[in-house]
């Protein structure tokens, strides 16, 4: 086997937030969106040489750093970003925080999605803006836009910024064309400008393709800004790098600013060769993780359907953090992540920290070798079966 994502890889006791932040080391961690296989080798290989070289000092972001960036999303996403939109930041999180505080006032509002990515709420609220939430509607085993909600909320003066999340984390749903085409139409006529989370848009599963939301016309692509990263496609989060994508000036000039205000406009140099040994080197390694992936996915959901049918688990178009209805319980899903801890030692993130919308469900992060999900499935068993 060229990758072996069988091997177990031991984590604690290596500062490890996903394995080490348990108090109990018996804990196993299926929470975090953080991997637990060891990084494609020609990113080792490239660190490895920058650490020889010994010397790490300020670091000037070379154009082989955006020529990666371009070259990866144009062979793999069909559009490429170029250099003079691209503004390179520490993390997507820290990005969304400064793309608020750019195009932000306190007082005014930003829509999301809920249930969604937790970091968002955080990011709005510590930049003194409103949460409206256009809650996903959950019908049928899947999620849904509810359209005619977007335009009530857009059309409110105060509503300035949609943060879409593509693909959709925690539910799974990679958009298709027609509903970016909507969510599009109804953020311009309002004068709402869109800002697309793209971190998990590598980890897209067969029957389904990731449209980049700016690739869909000019219009978009002049009135959003896209934020995208290797850190998850690549478990490099450690290293601290993400890149902000706004063809608009007057956009970009603002977000730069906010940037430097909040001292996160500089990266290290192990973040910048990481990323080009990344995009320009890595490619059959990240093919093989997602068969990988999908083989865990269809492990976990085949192990539901015989020992815990009534936890219905919703399909995964993408990302590799499945989502779980455990409504059937009668229990907060809060209930459940308690009782999962306390009895069998296994850490999961209740659907509650997703805003409205996430309450009776559970997420299940299934990036880890199949012998440790196999072991985390029995611990579920015991508990909810």
């Amino acid at each position: 086997m060229k990758y072996n994502f069988d091997e177990i890889i031991p984590r604690r006791n290596t500062h490890s937030c996903k394995w080490d932040s348990a108090t109990n080391e018996h804990v196993l961690p299926l929470w975090v969106a953080d991997m637990d296989f060891r990084t494609a080798p020609p990113i080792i290989e490239a660190l490895e040489r920058r650490v020889r070289h010994g010397v790490f000092g300020y670091t000037k972001v070379p154009q082989a750093y955006f020529d990666a960036v371009d070259g990866w999303f144009g062979r793999r996403h069909n559009f490429a970003f170029r250099k003079e939109w691209t503004l390179y930041t520490t993390g997507v999180v820290s990005a969304l925080s400064a793309i608020i505080k750019a195009l932000t006032v306190p007082g005014e509002q930003v829509i999301i999605q809920t249930p969604v990515y937790n970091c968002f709420f955080s990011s709005i609220r510590n930049n003194g803006c409103d949460i409206v939430a256009n809650q996903l509607v959950y019908k049928n085993g899947t999620y849904s836009i509810d359209f005619d909600d977007l335009a009530e909320k857009a059309s409110d003066p105060r509503a300035k910024l949609f943060l879409l999340c593509s693909p959709h984390n925690p539910v799974g749903r990679v958009w298709s064309r027609e509903e970016l085409t909507r969510i599009g139409n109804i953020c311009i006529e309002n004068n709402v400008t869109v800002v697309s989370d793209e971190i998990h848009c590598d980890f897209i599963f067969a029957g389904h393709r990731h449209i980049p939301f700016v690739s869909i016309n000019d219009e978009f692509l002049s009135r959003s800004v896209t934020c995208t990263a290797p850190t998850k496609t690549f478990n490099l989060a450690g290293l601290k790098v993400a890149n902000i994508h706004a063809s608009d000036e007057t956009i970009r000039k603002k977000i730069d600013r906010a940037l430097n205000i909040n001292e996160v406009c500089e990266i290290s140099p192990f973040a910048v060769d990481a990323l080009i040994a990344a995009y320009n080197e890595s490619e059959d390694w990240l093919d093989k993780l997602k068969t990988y992936l999908i083989g865990n996915y269809h492990y976990l959901k085949d192990f539901f359907e015989k020992h815990l049918p009534q936890f219905p688990v919703l399909p995964l178009e993408a990302t590799y953090l499945v989502w779980v209805d455990c409504s059937a319980l009668h229990l907060s899903s809060a209930a459940i992540a308690e009782i999962l801890l306390e009895k069998e030692n296994l850490w999961i993130n209740a659907g509650t920290m997703y805003g409205a919308g996430g309450e009776n469900f559970i997420r299940l992060n299934i990036a880890c070798p199949r012998a440790l999900l196999a072991e985390a499935l029995d611990k579920i068993k015991s508990v909810m079966g």
